[in-house]
């Protein structure tokens, strides 16, 4: 076994002179350290067959795993290998691929000679040049290798970021752990390939659903013919343009760009694209820019036939992009819904582009705030308040900080959760001053009201509003079933938050989704879905406590006592000071959460 991370230098070295040398580029990289498991006792038992059995495997990743995703070896070390990859992805399936290298040959040998790796990877900027890789994420990507079990890849926050869970990979979060030389813990997930085992099992579409006659369409990234950095932004402000105006028509349901993104740069067919997101059309396309001009070439493909029903080229200049009244965006937008309009009558309207900054900005926000931790929702708040105040007059921002005081309440962060409610409402209004239509902010203050329990028909009121305003806003259909969980019909519920499901079926906080849903379920009485869709929330974020507090009541409910005592040892562990009044003072009162106060009670949770 490798001892890491010795064997990698964190950086550049000095040569014998002891003067100085120039530092090699710095570049932007995802880190893979892959190693044998037991390699020493492997070669004291029989080293002339481990020595061909690696020396195959060696062969294997650098002649045919490495050359097809984008890899290149930087060191092999006997029993490890360190290689670097431009995208997270690409390291990721690497890592997959090279697990199943020694199956064959395992089959063959007993148990105790059986070959087996173990993988970490971690993006990060680091020294490049052409003989190494230096920086203190390559010792990182070694720290977490560490943590892998036998045949595991364990990955970082930041390589977790960039892939799309149930595209890439599937996921386990692993928590954060405390490593060797490491100032701060850090936040893990193992991943696994992508299997029918992680998937939560599809339910039949409630009526709400087989009634609802829209078209639906996605929008993905469209892709530059230039391989130069600064011309990706192009391609995220024309889908980020169209997205927006389309999903103001209530005669198309869009899919969400949280969802459509995980497409970029993956050239998959319509087809591809039809299938994982439930789609009947694609809108994509290319683009090339020449100084301050642009021309797009656009097609919109028709998912179930595999043909193009409309294609156009069209040509504008590149800051007209950054413009409120884009033109160009416009035009495209007009011309797509036209060719829609042959099939199903529909119009589009208009609505400003962010800037990509602002919009960078504020989705580190969002990811943020829905991590669950302390440190990564003080973090939230801080990049929310960056956004606020580069941009004072866009909705958009405020609602997401009127959401943030919400997330504070349901981790348990907030000493008086009522007044947290009423700040989450004024910053709301905040919003809704800026823009009176913004189904966003309406969703979110709709939302703190239904806790606050005060005036809960205003709360009705608004968040039937939010879903009319914008029948595409995945986040307007999730409150407005948390309001139906609370105060009305549990049954219309489920058929609520399965729409904001389908509105968004790749979202990166998909937890936070099945989270509701599992909710909705239990709400029902419906324990054995809660309690399935529940797991599948806490494989991808294991600290939110909502979900824990849903699973325990469902599994309790079911009968699984067992399971629920060790559940709720593990929400007592993350709020040690949580107690039944504590728990009940944190919003109104429901019949779910009666429910959940006396399965708490029956499961040793202090009263006081």
């Amino acid at each position: 076994m490798v001892p890491s991370p010795a064997p990698f230098s964190p950086e550049p070295a000095m040569p014998p002179s002891g003067q100085a040398v120039e530092l090699p580029p710095v570049q932007h990289k995802t880190v893979l350290v892959i190693d044998l498991v037991e390699s020493v006792r492997l070669m004291a038992h029989n080293e002339e067959q481990v020595v061909r059995l690696w020396r195959g495997f060696v062969h294997h990743a650098t002649t045919e795993v490495f050359p097809s995703l984008g890899g290149r070896l930087v060191k092999s070390l006997g029993d490890g290998l360190l290689a670097e990859f431009d995208h997270p992805a690409q390291a990721v399936r690497a890592a997959l691929a090279l697990h199943r290298h020694f199956d064959g040959a395992n089959q063959n040998l007993p148990v105790a000679q059986q070959l087996h790796l173990r993988a970490g990877l971690n993006a990060t900027q680091l020294y490049v040049d052409d003989n190494d890789i230096y920086g203190q994420g390559v010792n990182l990507a070694a720290r977490v290798a560490d943590l892998a079990m036998p045949g595991e890849t364990v990955v970082t926050a930041s390589v977790y970021d960039a892939i799309v869970v149930g595209i890439d990979a599937d996921v386990q979060d692993r928590g954060e752990s405390y490593l060797k030389h490491w100032p701060e813990p850090v936040r893990t997930w193992t991943v696994s390939p992508v299997s029918a085992q992680g998937a939560v099992p599809r339910m039949p579409a409630p009526e709400a659903a087989t009634n609802d006659f829209r078209p639906s369409i996605a929008v993905v990234p469209f892709e530059t013919r230039s391989h130069s950095q600064e011309q990706y932004v192009i391609g995220e402000l024309l889908a980020d343009g169209v997205i927006t105006q389309l999903s103001r028509s209530p005669d198309l349901r869009v899919i969400s760009r949280l969802s459509t993104r995980a497409f970029r740069g993956r050239h998959a067919t319509a087809a591809e694209v039809g299938q994982r997101l439930e789609t009947a059309y694609t809108l994509s396309g290319s683009y090339v820019s020449y100084g301050d001009k642009v021309v797009i070439n656009a097609e919109l493909c028709d998912n179930r036939r595999g043909e193009v029903v409309w294609a156009e080229r069209l040509a504008g200049e590149v800051m007209d992009l950054l413009q409120s009244d884009s033109q160009l965006i416009h035009q495209l937008s007009e011309a797509c819904a036209e060719a829609l309009l042959q099939h199903m009558v529909q119009r589009t309207l208009v609505l400003p582009v962010p800037q990509l900054d602002s919009n960078a900005l504020m989705l580190g926000g969002i990811t943020l705030m829905h991590r669950s931790t302390p440190r990564d929702l003080q973090r939230s708040q801080q990049l929310l308040e960056a956004v606020v105040e580069r941009h004072k007059r866009v909705a958009t921002p405020w609602a997401w900080l009127a959401k943030w005081h919400i997330m504070q309440v349901v981790q348990g962060l907030a000493p008086e959760p009522a007044q947290t409610f009423r700040a989450a409402i004024a910053v709301a209004d905040r919003a809704l001053d800026l823009e009176p239509h913004s189904s966003l902010a309406m969703a979110i203050k709709g939302h703190a009201l239904c806790h606050l329990g005060n005036d809960v028909e205003a709360s009705r009121r608004l968040l039937i509003e939010s879903t009319q305003s914008n029948p595409n806003d995945p986040m307007a259909w999730l409150y407005r079933s948390v309001w139906s969980t609370m105060w009305g019909e549990a049954k219309d519920s489920v058929g609520e938050a399965e729409t904001a499901v389908r509105l968004s079926p790749l979202d990166p906080q998909k937890y936070y989704f099945e989270m509701m849903l599992a909710t909705c379920y239990a709400a029902s009485m419906q324990w054995q879905r809660a309690i399935e869709l529940s797991r599948a929330s806490l494989r991808k974020n294991k600290y939110h406590l909502p979900t824990l507090r849903c699973l325990t009541a469902s599994l309790y409910e079911n009968g699984e006592l067992e399971e629920a005592r060790e559940h709720m040892s593990v929400i007592r562990s993350l709020e040690p000071n949580l107690t039944i009044e504590r728990y009940l003072a944190s919003g109104r009162e429901s019949p779910l959460r009666r429910r959940v106060a006396v399965a708490m009670t029956a499961l040793g949770l202090p009263k006081h």
